[in-house]
């Protein structure tokens, strides 16, 4: 199923609601708008590109992928038209306050197609399917080239529908195999037929796509608009925003639910926050089916909104709400008779997103000689921080943890940055000088060439051991600035894939609303998010494209996938510049980089599970070269049975594997763990089972499904990549001590 890259993003999501919920008699003129964030992308963006003709057919090419990215729905007769009409002409329709006339024409007759596809989807549906042909179907269309016409569309989009009710045949064979396997009950037997949900499926589409207003039409164009001058460039509506920010400060006002869209239109509950709204008010269950929604608990019939196939954004916005007002849910009860509903009405507060905040660990690691070792580790999902109030802030809670492991004693330490996306650049500066000294952390140029150097803190660094920061292919942004600037002092051993993100710029949000003109209704006009800044590491080299190299390379199936910066479309390119003035880098020989590759290498090469990673990337690769799937049930069968067959013997070998490595590991690991919850009461660190550690903050839904994969938990709950960086640590620690001990290093780290 195709939809909008926002639809996409927001039709399976997750719903903790948030914000307070404001009635707008109108809005702001989205022509005013389009016309103001043109002249502030001339005005403010690094680039400075050239606003002519080339530059408005990046506007229409990126609009078209925006709402058609697998080119599915629109044809090459559509998008001639449209070309002749609009495409040299955006950039002057934009300035001229005309721009929402193109932007509504070409989303309605997008409209129009995806209404016309899921009708013949339906009708085919109806009918036979043949499985038994040499048929194939793209993966990825991207770089195909559009359908000549609506014959064309109409024999591309019957081959995808067929695809479609293949693979749910497929799955719902392969679930039911699973549980007789396993001698479970099996968790699709009362599942809708497999035709029935795909046509549930793209009715759920056509929601999504016809409950659209004025609003989201402008956010999907001038958002192509913005992105066509970079990836991270944007357009942000007003409720964007609000979730923008909550994000950051890891803090929402909603009922602390986590919601997602069901293909049959409802919208289930798949978590509640332990000690969050619902969880105190009791009623609301896992996998309750939330049907209708009375935002302002009217209780009235009038007040109860049909949420049936709605976009789960839409819902989540009708769940707003102000900090101590009601929301009333209409519910069928998970396991209640068919057409049972009750109401469940709740009162809105902050929720804590718990999960997304700073926490630390320390490991006691045991050598066969009987030396103990404390790893502490601590975990950084985002660099958060509270831009309105300033009380919440990523490195104040990092600065805790830190404090509290070094009064374990602890001998090295891990800073796990994987999956971290970024945040604020203010955190990111002040947190880099907990581990080097006074000096440069990043360089930021803007677009007219001037560099800034933004140094850490004055003080001596809190902690000067040995340490390790591990990352992957998520890793961006402020996450690169932080690995970049201590993989440039010598300061710190980087780990992980072939490379981080690659993300080297600085986004300002913008409002827009401030820029229209005087009297002019100023409601919803949203925010332009635009790059203004590239940053440098201290030694000159821009994170841009490249990312963050790491010392010691792990293999990782990411590295198969189109992930980072260099991947995206309008990405600036990598550069370097001067080194700054006052970086002093240490003493590279501290860190004894050649030996630790060579002790790493000879434990992967060692490792099955990352033999294992190594076979699955050139088995990606090759299925992402051959961008085709069959259509044939008997081939796609064989295909599943070796892939099945695969799987069994690699569980097996690990399960045996795991066995030994979990009675090792008990001899070997102590595991403790610390919060912000426990250093504000003043707690000890919490001895655990990692293999065990459930979400403390979340109860979740069980899937029946996922609990058919018997795929054997990680021993001791440490995967590969963060057992390698425990022994990384563990050598780059031995080696420490071994030159201090032989005079070759200073007490502080530092080489004689």
């Amino acid at each position: 199923m195709m939809i909008p890259t926002r639809l996409r993003n927001a039709t399976i999501a997750i719903g903790l609601v948030a914000f307070s919920n404001q009635a707008y008699a109108q809005q702001a003129d989205f022509n005013e708008v389009g016309k103001q964030m043109a002249i502030m992308l001339q005005n403010s963006h690094f680039a400075r590109l050239p606003y002519n003709a080339e530059l408005s057919r990046n506007f229409f090419d990126d609009y078209l992928k925006e709402l058609d990215f697998q080119k599915l729905y629109f044809t090459q007769e559509d998008v001639d038209g449209f070309s002749e009409k609009y495409g040299d002409r955006l950039h002057t329709l934009l300035l001229q306050g005309n721009s929402v006339e193109p932007a509504t024409e070409i989303y309605g007759v997008f409209k129009e197609r995806v209404s016309s596809r899921v009708a013949d989807a339906q009708l085919l549906l109806k009918g036979d399917f043949d499985f038994t042909g040499d048929q194939t179907v793209m993966i990825s269309r991207k770089e195909a080239d559009w359908p000549k016409n609506e014959a064309e569309a109409k024999k591309i989009w019957a081959i995808h529908i067929k695809e479609a009710v293949l693979s749910e045949t497929l799955r719902r064979e392969m679930i039911a195999r699973l549980a007789k396997e396993q001698k479970k009950a099996d968790p699709g037997v009362d599942d809708l037929d497999p035709r029935e949900k795909v046509s549930l499926r793209y009715k759920r589409l056509l929601a999504g796509v016809e409950d659209v207003d004025d609003e989201d039409v402008a956010n999907y164009f001038l958002s192509a608009v913005a992105r066509a001058y970079d990836p991270h460039t944007d357009y942000m509506s007003f409720r964007e925003m609000n979730r923008f920010k909550g994000d950051m400060k890891n803090e929402l006002v909603g009922i602390g639910a986590l919601l997602q869209a069901e293909e049959d239109g409802a919208t289930i509950i798949k978590g509640i926050v332990v000690a969050g709204p619902a969880d105190k008010q009791g009623a609301l269950k896992l996998n309750d089916r939330v049907v209708a929604v009375d935002s302002l608990n009217t209780e009235t019939a009038e007040g109860m909104v049909d949420i049936m196939f709605m976009p789960i954004d839409k819902v989540v916005e009708l769940i707003r709400g102000k900090e101590g007002s009601s929301v009333a849910l209409k519910v069928e009860p998970a396991g209640g008779a068919p057409g049972e509903t009750s109401i469940v009405v709740i009162k809105r507060e902050k929720v804590e997103l718990k999960d997304e905040q700073a926490s630390g660990e320390m490991i006691y690691m045991k050598s066969k000689e009987g030396v103990l070792q404390r790893i502490g580790v601590i975990t950084l999902p985002s660099f958060y921080a509270d831009f309105d109030e300033g009380t919440t802030r990523c490195s104040v809670d990092v600065e805790r943890i830190l404090q509290r492991l070094m009064e374990e004693k602890m001998d090295g330490l891990i800073f796990d940055l994987r999956n971290n996306g970024g945040g604020s650049l203010e955190e990111v500066r002040r947190m880099t000088g907990f581990f080097v000294p006074n000096g440069p952390v990043v360089q930021v140029k803007n677009t007219l060439g001037q560099v800034q150097v933004k140094d850490t803190d004055d003080g001596k660094p809190i902690y000067n051991g040995p340490m390790v920061v591990l990352v992957d292919k998520s890793s961006a942004s402020a996450s690169e600035i932080l690995a970049g600037a201590l993989q440039d002092y010598n300061r710190a051993v980087i780990v992980g894939d072939t490379s981080t993100f690659g993300k080297g710029t600085v986004q300002q949000p913008m409002d827009i609303g401030r820029m229209l003109p005087l009297f002019a209704v100023r409601d919803k006009a949203g925010y332009l998010k635009v790059t203004i800044q590239k940053f440098y590491r201290p030694s000159g080299s821009s994170t841009q494209m490249d990312g963050v190299v790491p010392n010691v390379v792990l293999p990782s199936i990411m590295d198969a996938l189109d992930v980072g910066e260099a991947h995206l479309d309008n990405a600036l390119p990598h550069d370097r510049i001067r080194p700054a003035a006052d970086f002093r880098a240490l003493d590279a020989q501290a860190l004894f980089l050649p030996k630790l590759k060579e002790l790493s290498s000879v434990r992967v090469n060692a490792c099955g599970d990352f033999a294992y990673v190594i076979e699955d990337i050139i088995k990606t690769k090759e299925r992402i070269k051959e961008n085709k799937v069959s259509l044939n049930k008997v081939e796609r069968e064989k295909e599943l049975a070796e892939a099945d067959a695969q799987k069994k013997v690699r569980n097996i070998e690990r399960r045996k594997r795991f066995a030994k490595m979990a009675a090792e590991d008990a001899k070997t690991f102590t595991f403790h763990r610390i919060t912000l919850d426990d250093l504000e009461n003043g707690a000890d660190l919490q001895p655990y089972d990692p293999s065990k550690l459930e979400d403390s903050n979340m109860r979740r839904a069980v899937d029946e499904t996922e609990s058919l994969d018997d795929t054997p938990e990680w021993a001791s709950g440490l995967n590969a990549e963060k057992r390698e960086a425990l022994y990384i640590l563990k050598d780059l620690v031995e080696l420490t001590e071994s030159a201090k001990v032989a005079g070759v290093l200073k007490s502080d780290g530092g080489a004689r």
